[in-house]
């Protein structure tokens, strides 16, 4: 094994701790971490307008639980898994949502995602869609410089834990979008309230 990927996985669980970027169970088939945070503008919903400032929950792959692409790249049997995969994690974060009373004043459910490109067919952009969230571009708080290096950051957490997913992603390639939801409308979606 290369070196550098220890390294990077450290310092990823250590970035991770620092921006409370939390695991919330054991189970193994969850590939999702939540970090609760404020949203830093006006994020437009079509059910309500989520204000600067509001509590959110923030969604992260979990990486090291994402299904491995194979070398030849991702196939209609991968993909499957981890739409499987990423809906029971959905489920499990609005159970987790529903029996955590600190997580009652959360208003919205979403995050950042890269590798979605708005202009085009992405599946990723139609799956999240037909998940229920509103894809959006993304605000860059740190402008395109700091994309840019949010975006290295992302190919090199690629490199170190899925590399073949990198086949098809260049990192001058990599966009940045957000994808939310309200919490009223993530519960109804995800756990039948």
């Amino acid at each position: 094994m290369d070196p550098l990927r220890p390294a990077i996985r450290r310092f990823d669980d250590w970035l991770s701790r620092v921006e409370g970027v939390q695991p919330f169970t054991d189970e193994s088939r969850i590939i999702l971490r939540l970090q609760t945070s404020r949203s830093a503008w006006d994020i437009p919903l079509p059910d309500h307008r989520i204000a600067a400032g509001s509590p959110v929950m923030v969604l992260h792959f979990w990486n090291e639980r994402i299904p491995l692409i194979k070398p030849q790249g991702p196939n209609l049997e991968w993909a499957l898994h981890f739409q499987r995969r990423l809906l029971y994690s959905l489920k499990a974060v609005a159970f987790h949502l529903q029996g955590t009373a600190p997580l009652n004043g959360i208003q919205a459910v979403g995050g950042t995602i890269t590798q979605i490109h708005m202009g085009g067919p992405d599946g990723g952009r139609l799956l999240l869609e037909r998940l229920g969230f509103r894809v959006l571009p993304y605000h860059r708080p740190a402008g395109a410089f700091g994309e840019f290096w949010e975006n290295f950051y992302t190919w090199l957490l690629m490199w170190t834990y899925n590399p073949a997913s990198l086949r098809s992603h260049s990192l001058f390639e990599l966009q940045r979008n957000e994808f939310w939801m309200t919490k009223d409308r993530f519960l109804e979606r995800f756990s039948g309230v």
